[in-house]
């Protein structure tokens, strides 16, 4: 029989929250935390808003040596970690060899190499490289294995280690690769999740080059509108979330909270276009139904969809489509929400953070809204919890990811005993 796995240990750092108990708070309540951008002069983009995240490495335990080493994106996955770690209690049931890393990064160091290049003088942008004038860092910067390498160091893991760069669907697909790490027995204890710190001038010009993130500048609060008929793009993000995972056995022994079990997950690619969607949402529908399958659910034992809601007028309209080619009436009948209206798309890391979201609204019985919802779209007709969470029994949620190069992963989380009160 195929070991299961479960979630023992949350911690997040996201828009309007640097912890689990801020992340609820901003999600139950509806609020958002979008904002113009403050972290360069945003005036010469086509947009100009963002999910930022108001952050002082000291203030979350990085000494100076650490956060001269890190880049931001590496910082949050630390501190994210270190709040799982604590949050799970299992340290000290930690066998080091049986504990491995995995980390989710779409935009990888892209900020660490956006700020070293703009620290150069023109002179030094078109020379040939220096090494003299290279800062020590660089590499950690550079690379985006560093992640694992800096939250295996952070937590004392010594079993196997990846980051998984996926584009959108990294972090939903660094937790899948992880549970499998367990399931095949070569780990115990995952530390698991993904990071992003793509609020730069380069990402910032890269979507706007593809008409991808919103022009709602006057009106940052509520720019991020999913499944609304005013939605015209997304609003980036940042942030981390990362999970301990553990045979289930072994969170027995020394009874742990289990959060959830991961029950189920799929991916599937469209092999269509680097940005466009077959508008029936067949890959996605598939990736769905596989997970289910996985999970042993019928789509009527669904409780809550925690969608990937992005707030564009293709991706919105082709997810809902997916949703009920997968789950049938059912769809119809299912809340379904988007916390991206509350803190943006950060890219790789928000599956990560949406499985937190997931987690989260099974351990409260609570599902959160989809913000800034007031007349759905054409084809947007599902029960998307406008503007007000909802109070409700939530046994098992599916969470789902959509991403550029038409990668599309679901995930499936259950309690680990459904039967139990």
């Amino acid at each position: 029989m195929a070991r299961r796995v479960v979630i023992t240990g949350v911690g997040v750092l996201a828009p309007g929250g640097l912890g689990v108990r801020d992340f609820w708070s901003l999600l139950s309540q509806g609020r958002t935390a979008t904002r113009r951008i403050t972290r360069f002069d945003p005036s010469p983009f086509r947009s100009q808003v963002a999910a930022e995240i108001d952050f002082v490495p000291a203030a979350h335990g990085l000494d100076p040596q650490e956060s001269e080493r890190m880049g931001r994106a590496a910082q949050f996955g630390v501190v994210a970690a270190r709040e799982a770690l604590a949050d799970s209690g299992v340290a000290q049931a930690l066998a080091p060899q049986r504990t491995g890393v995995v980390m989710g990064t779409a935009g990888g160091a892209v900020a660490g190499l956006d700020a070293a290049y703009r620290s150069m003088s023109d002179e030094r942008r078109l020379a040939d490289v220096d090494p003299a004038h290279a800062p020590p860092w660089l590499y950690d910067h550079f690379v985006p294995s560093s992640f694992a390498t800096e939250v295996a160091w952070a937590v004392g893991a010594e079993g196997p280690s990846a980051v998984i760069a996926n584009g959108c669907t990294a972090g939903i697909d660094a937790v899948a690769h992880a549970v499998e790490l367990i399931r095949e027995n070569s780990a115990d204890v995952m530390v698991a999740g993904a990071t992003d710190a793509p609020i730069t001038p380069v990402v910032m010009a890269a979507f706007d080059a593809v008409r991808a993130t919103t022009t709602h500048n006057d009106e940052p609060a509520t720019a991020s509108r999913p499944f609304d008929d005013s939605r015209d793009g997304f609003v980036l993000g940042e942030g981390a979330a990362v999970f301990v995972l553990e045979e289930l056995h072994h969170a027995r022994g020394r009874g742990a909270h289990m959060y959830a079990e991961v029950a189920g997950h799929a991916s599937r690619s469209n092999a269509f276009h680097m940005t466009g969607l077959h508008p029936e949402g067949r890959e996605l529908a598939e990736a769905v139904r596989a997970a289910l399958d996985e999970a042993r659910l019928d789509p009527r034992d669904l409780d809550y969809v925690n969608a990937h809601g992005s707030g564009t007028k293709l991706n919105d309209r082709h997810e809902t489509q997916a949703y009920k080619l997968a789950l049938g009436e059912h769809a119809h009948r299912v809340p379904v929400s988007s916390v991206k209206s509350m803190i943006g798309h950060a890219m790789g890391s928000v599956g990560a953070i949406e499985i937190a979201a997931s987690v989260l609204a099974m351990e409260h019985h609570v599902v959160p809204p989809t913000a800034n919802l007031h007349v759905p779209g054409p084809g947007c007709d599902l029960d998307y919890v406008p503007r007000v969470a909802r109070e409700q029994r939530t046994d098992a949620v599916l969470t789902v990811g959509s991403g550029f190069g038409g990668f599309q992963s679901a995930m499936v989380l259950t309690r680990h005993d459904r039967s139990a009160p």
